[in-house]
């Protein structure tokens, strides 16, 4: 896996299979295609701006007025925060970790971005994964983000079991089922107060290359 971005010009920078058969005249049994089910997309919106991950472009959220950045741990074991370029061309099919889009001060993104089966650049690359650090914002700041189209302040514990009966879990934590092999989801609630949503993730699954030099 490579970190998002990377300064200097190297690059550092969460299915139903539904098995039929059918008995033929001769007895025997026959396998018929695996039908896959189309898993459910729930889109994140930030200020109005829709994000679905496999769709949505780093350049599309720049576009929109988002930062991003990286933060890259110096030789004096100090954090330098840097915004990315998108310009910066990124290696094909392969995965990139280690950004970030601050919403507040307290509210914060980690991201990560794909490319497709060509060298791209950043700009180009598309959301892959987003996790949602939400501690410490006040109501204001959290009304600003909504987890399919219900923003995250009315999206307690009850909410999400309403909202996907399907998730598994527990009063602490909701997530999408195993039966759900491209697409993952997963809602963390704050047990010690009103059960109110502290961090939720949403991730597409890719086949790429984790282990390619940095």
């Amino acid at each position: 896996m490579k970190n998002i971005f990377k300064r200097s010009g190297i690059l550092a920078l969460l299915l139903f299979f539904i098995p039929t058969a059918v008995t033929g005249c001769s007895g025997e049994k026959k396998e018929e295609p695996v039908e896959e089910v189309e898993e459910p997309v729930y889109p994140v919106t930030i200020d109005n701006v829709e994000i679905r991950i496999g769709e949505t472009t780093v350049q599309s959220l720049l576009d929109k007025g988002f930062k991003m950045t990286v933060s890259e741990l110096t030789p004096d074991n100090e954090y330098y925060e840097y915004e990315i370029d998108p310009e910066l061309e990124l290696e094909a099919n392969s995965y990139y970790t280690g950004g970030s889009i601050w919403i507040t001060d307290q509210i914060f993104v980690h991201i990560s971005i794909v490319t497709d089966e060509e060298a791209i650049r950043m700009g180009d690359a598309v959301i892959a994964y987003l996790d949602f650090s939400l501690a410490g914002g006040d109501e204001a700041d959290l009304e600003r983000i909504a987890f399919n189209g219900v923003p995250i302040t009315e999206l307690n514990r009850d909410k999400a079991g309403e909202m996907f009966p399907d998730f598994t879990g527990d009063e602490n934590m909701w997530f999408s089922p195993y039966t759900m092999k491209e697409y993952s989801y997963f809602l963390g609630f704050n047990s010690q107060t009103d059960y109110s949503l502290m961090r939720f993730s949403v991730e597409k699954e890719y086949d790429v290359d984790w282990n390619s030099e940095q």
